[in-house]
């Protein structure tokens, strides 16, 4: 964090500009550098971040599963007063779809070591840390926990920087954590993580984001031509965010949102359509690069792993011709596809290479 250059980059990486940059700087401070070096270092940092996440966090699964009281609104504390017979007593109480053992397993996941590690290798923030020579030559900074304290860190220096106000706070990590990835029962597709999948199968590298805080202007949806802008929605005056989206082989994409996580999530669905409509997707047929018979049982349980389907599965049946000869019948299955493959043959390695053969075939959507 020692150039300029570096600090607009985390800034813009986080959705957030510091009114005191030397507190960012402090967040990638590792105490060997500050014995070093002088100053201050980031783990007190470190501490007030890893509090104010997991209120944050708390927060977040809280608007997305929780149903807060109706009368929180004037109009209908008004309606409550006047006509308490006609209110149900379960409106003015708060319920979750989810008990709290639940709730406290998906938030163990958001805010884990690895994950919060996971996000620091992502943004590529790890290795901008400022360390003494013992950590450098001991390589601390490719360590999870190191890279855990680092995101903690952040937080903290942001929730100082703002004055505490829970919805910068709560921007910030929504950007540097993506919660998509762990809300549960969500019927919206993950835009999101199909973007950085595609990304790093088809380039090595991860998309590279920008968000900025500022509300909807008409003028930055005709500005520049050399940007796709994903339509906002009809009501401007909710969009108080935008976001920047660019990946390798694509122009840069920019939408608009009412919070860091809706904008980030257009940006991400107006790219997945452009790479859709000009043939830029990487899809399953890309996994395979020489389907064969010989080679269709590994090659399927390559796809399995990969996470297409579960382990394929075989079963057999062995009858007799007239002759006395064999006849071995191999039914191949997979649990989310909608069809078994069945072939008979003398040897029962060739039916079951007959069978995944054509299961192969199937779900790579490839005529014979």
């Amino acid at each position: 964090m020692e150039t300029k250059f570096l600090q607009e980059m985390v800034q813009g990486q986080i959705g957030y500009r510091f009114q005191n940059p030397d507190l960012l700087r402090q967040a990638f401070t590792r105490s060997s550098y500050a014995r070093e070096k002088g100053g201050e270092d980031n783990e007190v940092l470190e501490f007030i971040g890893d509090k104010a996440l997991d209120l944050t966090v708390i927060r977040l699964l809280v608007q997305k599963y929780g149903h807060l009281p109706k009368n929180n609104s004037g109009y209908n504390y008004l309606c409550s007063a006047l006509l308490p017979a006609q209110r149900e007593p379960k409106d003015r109480l708060f319920h979750c779809d989810y008990g709290e053992g639940h709730l406290s397993r998906i938030k163990s996941r958001m805010v884990c070591k690895k994950t919060l590690a996971g996000r620091m290798d992502e943004l590529g923030f790890a290795q901008h840390l400022m360390m003494g020579k013992g950590d450098i030559q001991n390589h601390i900074d490719q360590e999870d926990s190191v890279k855990e304290d680092l995101f903690e860190a952040i937080v903290g220096a942001v929730a100082l920087d703002c004055g505490w106000n829970l919805d910068t706070i709560q921007s910030v990590v929504e950007a540097m954590l993506v919660p998509e990835d762990f809300f549960q029962d969500d019927t919206d597709t993950n835009y999101v993580r199909l973007i950085q999948e595609r990304e790093m199968e088809a380039n090595g590298c991860l998309p590279w984001y920008k968000f900025e805080k500022a509300p909807y202007s008409y003028n930055w949806y005709t500005a520049q031509e050399n940007i796709i802008y994903a339509t906002p929605s009809t009501d401007y005056a909710k969009l108080q965010y935008r976001c920047y989206l660019k990946l390798l082989d694509t122009p840069i994409f920019c939408s608009f949102g009412a919070s860091v996580r809706e904008a980030r999530m257009a940006a991400c669905k107006r790219a997945y359509s452009y790479l859709d409509d000009h043939g830029l997707l990487f899809t399953i047929r890309d996994e395979i690069e020489n389907p064969s018979r010989d080679a269709a049982i590994n090659q399927l349980e390559t796809l399995s792993r990969r996470g297409y389907f579960s382990l394929p599965s075989y079963s057999f049946t062995l009858k007799h011709d007239k002759n006395g000869n064999p006849l071995w019948t191999c039914v191949c299955h997979i649990e989310e596809e909608a069809y078994n493959f069945i072939e008979t043959s003398s040897s029962k390695k060739n039916a079951k290479k007959d069978a995944a053969y054509r299961m192969l075939m199937y779900v790579l959507g490839t005529e014979e």
